[in-house]
């Protein structure tokens, strides 16, 4: 069984991660701080839009996965997806404009978007289990 929607949302993660990981990394030097923030509001700014990603991810992923493996309604998991993916990529792009005095708009759409679905698959995997197992 493949997961084509899981695997291609798996990717674009990977490379929005990747970038993230950079731009850290980019402060890091620029700032010579090889640990932690050095109460570098530019390093903490870039350090905690690589960790939300990382923190969020993993399990929209794992639940993506199991609902593509139960054969969930392939159209709609890959409209949440997407949804998620455009969420993740406003909010990397608002935590760059909020942190230098923008406004936060795209970050707080980014956040929303990451939560409702999240709360999107997850309620449809209790759904799933109440409805098949019960």
């Amino acid at each position: 069984m493949t997961l084509p929607v899981t695997g291609l949302a798996a990717a674009i993660c990977a490379l929005l991660l990747i970038y993230c990981a950079y731009a850290t990394v980019k402060v890091r030097i620029a700032s010579q701080i090889g640990f932690g923030d050095g109460d570098n509001p530019d390093l903490l700014a870039a350090r905690r839009t690589h960790a939300n990603l990382s923190e969020h991810a993993p399990i929209f992923l794992i639940m993506l996965g199991l609902l593509e493996m139960a054969n969930a309604h392939h159209p709609t998991i890959t409209i949440i997806a997407a949804i998620f993916l455009v969420g993740r990529v406003l909010h990397v792009i608002g935590m760059k404009q909020h942190h230098k005095g923008g406004s936060p708009r795209f970050r707080q759409i980014g956040v929303l978007t990451t939560w409702l679905t999240t709360i999107a698959l997850a309620l449809w995997i209790v759904y799933l289990f109440v409805t098949l197992h019960l």
